[in-house]
């Protein structure tokens, strides 16, 4: 699986040595270098942990982890030369998994970062595949088949259909599919999520029209309905 972490650092340096780690690590990478530009990523994109430096040009990062915790439950690390206990256990207190004081060694960040993954995201590297009826989708691979040919979907269909697989059989109100898969600042409206539904329906089921698969829930959102042994 390739996982997404977004670097919220204003030093351009350090952000350039720590993409560079991090990608030939195989992990996916984006920068932001204050808050509004960090808000506008989280707007769009989902990431799997955040690197977040306090001191930031335009916020601080104390601020940005509040009000990201509002609304996501994202791995965050504080990295940040202010190391004062008072600082460490404000940023564990406003919902921070890790704090890694400045300056800090890629072999360590490394390691922070292999560890929250592991904490959050499992150990298991073992391939998650689910099929139900004909269609059979691996989250690992991020590919779907149907009667044994590929489906093409873009990223954020698929990632909408990850997500209600991952939470197969609940009814997922669409303010939370919304923030889950657009991101947690998303602007998108309602109408959006309906339009990928309706996308995914006309390449995942026979019949678009009467779902058997993805089921509208009235006044709630929408449910991925599979047997239970799925």
């Amino acid at each position: 699986m390739e996982y997404s972490i977004l670097i919220v650092d204003d030093d351009a340096d350090l952000h350039m040595v720590i993409a560079d780690m991090l990608t030939g690590y195989g992990y996916r990478v984006s920068s932001a270098f204050s808050a509004e530009e960090a808000f506008d990523l989280l707007s769009k994109n989902t990431y799997h942990i955040i690197l977040l430096d306090i001191n930031l040009p335009d916020s601080d990062g104390f601020a940005l982890c509040k009000e990201l915790r509002a609304v996501s439950t994202v791995p965050v690390i504080f990295a940040s030369a202010r190391t004062s206990e008072d600082d460490r256990i404000s940023g564990y207190e406003i919902g921070g998994d890790d704090y890694l004081p400045k300056p800090y060694s890629m072999k360590e960040l490394l390691v922070r970062v292999q560890a929250l993954l592991r904490r959050t995201y499992g150990f298991s590297e073992e391939e998650k595949i689910l099929s139900f009826g004909s269609i059979c989708v691996n989250m690992t691979s991020r590919t779907v088949t149907k009667n044994g040919q590929a489906v093409s979907l873009s990223l954020r269909e698929f990632d909408l259909l990850s997500f209600l697989c991952e939470h197969k059989n609940q009814a997922m109100p669409k303010e939370k599919i919304l923030t889950s898969v657009w991101g947690a600042f998303m602007t998108s409206e309602a109408s959006t999520l309906t339009v990928h539904m309706r996308w995914l329906r006309e390449k995942l089921e026979d019949d678009p029209a009467d779902p058997k698969y993805l089921k509208t829930v009235y006044k709630v959102g929408y449910m991925l309905e599979v047997p239970e042994d799925a």
